[in-house]
């Protein structure tokens, strides 16, 4: 067969799959709004979703921190609220891709550091590998009156299942440094 018989053949095949292809990857993905038990004046009367899925993502409006005795037990609950969201929407805590952290109580870098260090080993209870993004934020205030820390996520479903983590750990830092 000559190339100039192929073309039209080839044309035609072209012509009539992309219309199919296209179809099949514009169909917007769905949107769907989830308010823990208890939260659903969160979405009806404030206005805002606690947790959106869209597709296989999902994003957790922010968590405040409290209540508990200590702040230890603050962040605990508020890590453990954030689990009880992502499962509305049918995410763990292994799919959470990111984490953006902001702290009330931190006035400067050092205050930050000294909070940071009692925060960092409660998120590692939670994140003990493959760990997410994470932005910490120092801020001055949150809307929730005493909470120290609020956090809000995103998750993509099913991505903690199969996680890698190719990354050379580094050499010890001299003492001092």
């Amino acid at each position: 067969m000559s190339l100039r018989r192929l073309r039209p053949a080839v044309l035609a095949v072209f012509v009539l799959a992309v219309p199919a292809f296209a179809a099949e990857t514009t169909e917007a993905p769905t949107r769907e709004h989830f308010a823990p038990r208890g939260m659903e004046r969160s979405y009806h009367d404030y206005h805002y979703t606690p947790v959106v899925k869209v597709g296989d993502m999902v994003i957790v409006s922010g968590i405040p921190s409290g209540p508990g005795e200590t702040y230890e037990a603050q962040i605990r609950g508020l890590f453990e609220r954030l689990k009880a969201h992502l499962e509305t929407a049918g995410a763990t805590m292994a799919d959470v891709v990111e984490l953006t952290s902001f702290h009330a109580t931190a006035t400067d870098s050092e205050s930050f550091g000294a909070e940071f260090a009692r925060f960092a080993p409660i998120h590692a209870e939670y994140f003990p590998d493959h760990y997410p993004a994470w932005t910490a934020v120092g801020t001055t205030a949150l809307l929730q009156p005493g909470a120290a820390v609020e956090l809000r996520a995103v998750a993509v479903i099913g991505s903690g299942k199969r996680p890698r983590a190719d990354i050379p750990k580094p050499a010890p830092r001299p003492a001092g440094n």
